[in-house]
């Protein structure tokens, strides 16, 4: 049944994917195409994204699905209208975002403008343009946040929910279509860029070491097929400003992923106990903004719904008027490149974000 509805949800529908070439962006763009689409728009930043993904969804070729690739910013306004409507959009999946955790604590300006104004943008244009679904490709770094991008994913999903609650007002007071705002969250996808088993692999092809950052480390893991068929699940089942949460199975020891993944390439750990060992494991230190354990985002709070793996969480958000004031006081600090005032507006949107900055 719920194949049926998910075709349906996408069946004979224009449907924007950013961040197409990416890790998730990709995936999703290979699942939709296949529930025979209308349009399916595969929008980048990165050239070199842009072009694998056309190269990959060429594989799928499926008869009257017409495939367009848009190479540009998804924080430009009038790019985004133009988009919206030339291909009368129905359904956005926005997974375009900076997600290296260590890559946007150094480059925490960038991040944030690229993070929170690429989603305001795509929800203004979806506003205006009255489209059916917005879906927030968010990340369970963005539970009680210990890092910039964990807090600009955060703000990323403050952004949906006053949308949809503006969404929700327009639709009672005039009684037209709404548009529904919705976010998923899940943890690391194994294979994505930047995760740690493609890593892991090819640290062992060079003879090792395979470096971790403190064997206590903990992480949930999905597949990357996994988590984009539970996003266009979850999409399905959106009533609007909803955050839903993966169920992510049980979290995972890094250095026991380590362990195995030498154990099963045929060859041994070196250590104290076997110095005569193929491969050893070499612990780094935490990053910064790194946490030991993920917060398992499925908790007593957490609501179920009609799929099994999926639930809703339920999260304070902030309306649209007081959220747009802070907002432009952000773009301000972000256009001045100042780092104190930025970090100073963001911790008062995300109270919750941990962090050891002085603003004063």
């Amino acid at each position: 049944a719920i194949s049926h509805i998910l075709s349906k949800s996408v069946k004979n529908l224009n449907i924007l994917i950013t961040g197409a070439g990416g890790s998730i962006g990709s995936e999703l763009s290979k699942q939709v195409i296949k529930m025979q689409p209308n349009k399916l728009i595969l929008f980048d930043l990165c050239e070199h994204n842009l072009y694998q993904i056309i190269k990959e969804i060429e594989k799928y070729y499926v008869k009257n699905v017409e495939v367009i690739s848009i190479l540009g910013n998804a924080r430009e306004n009038k790019l985004l209208e133009e988009i919206f409507s030339k291909h009368k959009i129905d359904v956005v999946y926005h997974s375009a975002a900076y997600k290296h955790v260590p890559i946007v604590e150094e480059n925490p300006i960038d991040g944030l403008s690229n993070n929170v104004f690429t989603t305001l943008a795509i929800c203004n244009a979806a506003y205006k343009f009255n489209i059916k679904k917005v879906i927030l490709i968010s990340s369970d770094k963005a539970v009680r946040p210990t890092n910039v991008m964990g807090a600009s994913k955060r703000l990323a999903e403050l952004i949906l929910q006053a949308f949809d609650q503006r969404s929700l007002e327009q639709n009672i007071s005039t009684n037209i279509d709404r548009s529904y705002f919705s976010m998923v969250r899940f943890g690391n996808v194994i294979g994505s860029s930047g995760s740690v088993i493609p890593l892991f692999k090819k640290q062992i092809a060079a003879g090792g070491p395979l470096t971790i950052t403190d064997k206590r480390v903990n992480r949930f893991f999905m597949t990357i097929s996994e988590a984009a068929e539970l996003v266009l699940q979850a999409s399905v089942l959106s009533e609007g400003g909803d955050v839903f949460l993966l169920d992510m199975g049980k979290s995972i020891n890094i250095n026991k992923l380590a362990e195995n993944m030498i154990n099963m390439s045929g060859l041994t750990i070196k250590d104290s106990n076997n110095p005569e060992g193929d491969i050893e494991i070499i612990e780094t230190g935490l990053r910064k903004g790194e946490k030991l354990f993920e917060e398992l985002i499925i908790d007593a709070e957490s609501i179920k719904t009609s799929h099994p793996l999926i639930y809703k969480a339920k999260e304070r958000f902030l309306r649209y008027e007081k959220l747009m004031f802070k907002l432009n006081q952000l773009r301000d600090a972000i256009s001045d490149r100042n780092k104190g005032n930025s970090y100073k507006i963001l911790s008062e949107l995300v109270p919750e974000w941990k962090h050891n900055y002085d603003f004063d």
